[in-house]
């Protein structure tokens, strides 16, 4: 009994000793935020939304700041801050992925975009648009938001990685608080179009016209009988 409960005691401990090692991941709090990030909205063809990590909004129609999954694009831009010493700051940065996150209104009552500091079980940054080996210099890409993108409200952010592939550092359009600031919105493809709608709206009226058809034929079967 007691040789069982020995080794059970060891089992767990070993276990616990594993989470510990491989299981803990890296700590979003620790992280310097040595990068400067942008992201530019493009809607359709001709009307822009700037968002800028230090600027304004400006757009020429406010009421129109939505982006659709599928057919507008976002300009990005991201680099080293300049206020911090390259060989000091970058020297271990191998890698940069820049990620779509969800704004913390997007994330009430949503378990599965819960915000967390391990980085290892963190849902906030769920997309991954670019993914680039890490240059000093300011670096640039254009993304096209793709069709699987829910609803939501977004903000940008870069990680930077070192050679194991571990977050060493980060950016973000947004403010480090609330994340209230310089936010945008994106515009799922429900798979439900415009014409799918009057089709169906159509069907409805139709099949009702047709019952009460049936109906009205039905009584006056009736009536002539009598």
């Amino acid at each position: 009994m007691e040789t069982c409960f020995l080794t059970t005691f060891v089992i767990i401990l070993l276990f616990c000793l594993a989470e510990t090692c491989y299981g803990g991941g890296v700590m979003f709090s620790s992280l310097p935020q040595t990068l400067v990030v942008s992201a530019s909205p493009q809607q359709g063809q001709g009307n822009c939304s700037t968002l800028l990590y230090t600027a304004e909004k400006t757009h020429k129609h406010e009421e129109s700041s939505v982006l659709n999954a599928g057919e507008d694009t976002i300009t990005l831009t991201w680099g080293l801050n300049q206020s911090f010493t390259a060989d000091m700051a970058d020297q271990l940065y191998k890698n940069v992925k820049v990620k779509l996150c969800y704004a913390p209104i997007s994330q009430v009552d949503r378990a599965w975009r819960k915000t967390v500091d391990n980085l290892s079980k963190d849902k906030t940054c769920q997309f991954t648009i670019v993914n680039k080996p890490y240059q000093r210099n300011q670096s640039s890409d254009q993304w096209m938001v793709e069709k699987d993108v829910p609803t939501a409200t977004y903000f940008v952010r870069a990680y930077a990685y070192n050679s194991a592939g571990e977050e060493m550092a980060y950016g973000q359009t947004t403010d480090d608080g609330k994340k209230s600031s310089n936010l945008f919105e994106i515009r799922g493809i429900t798979g439900r179009h415009l014409s799918l709608h009057v089709a169906s709206a159509c069907f409805s009226a139709f099949s009702l016209a047709s019952l009460f058809g049936l109906f009205w034929m039905e009584r006056r079967k009736v009536s002539v009988k009598k």
